[in-house]
């Protein structure tokens, strides 16, 4: 498996962006959001001129990517976690197979300051959270326009 990093200090072209936009939007399955607001998130992530910035994570096996992680940099971090991991994904194929979990301690080597994420309560993949220490602090309430 092959891992690769990019920042705002990196020049991603817009078909790398597309790319990874793409596997998001397909293996985030019902956990997931239109593909404009994933394009967005990246797009943020890898800005560092007007917002926060913050990385992306992927990893291919021959070229094809099996999984993705986007973290945005809050600019909050001392009062409400410096990062927040906003999307993760693994292929299909490769779920079951520990590359969830190893993304997410790749993330962990990367990232200045504390995470936190949103997990539905039903995702399956709230309990691997737990298990590498994420916990539930508070209960999110939103009030939506």
């Amino acid at each position: 498996m092959d891992y690769a990093l990019y920042t705002p200090n990196d020049k991603v072209s817009e078909k790398t962006k597309k790319e990874i936009a793409d596997f998001l939007f397909e293996h985030l399955d019902q956990f997931g959001d239109k593909h404009e607001h994933i394009t967005k998130c990246i797009n943020f992530a890898l800005d560092d001129k007007e917002k926060f910035g913050g990385f992306i994570l992927v990893s291919r096996e021959e070229g094809k990517i099996t999984g993705a992680v986007v973290i945005n940099k809050t600019g909050m971090g001392g009062y409400i976690p410096g990062n927040i991991l906003v999307y993760i994904a693994v292929h299909n194929d490769y779920r079951g197979k520990g590359l969830g979990k190893e993304l997410i301690l790749k993330t962990f080597d990367q990232a200045e300051g504390n995470i936190k994420l949103h997990v539905e309560p039903e995702n399956p993949a709230r309990f691997l959270y737990e298990k590498l220490g994420f916990t539930s602090k508070y209960l999110e309430m939103r009030w939506t326009r």
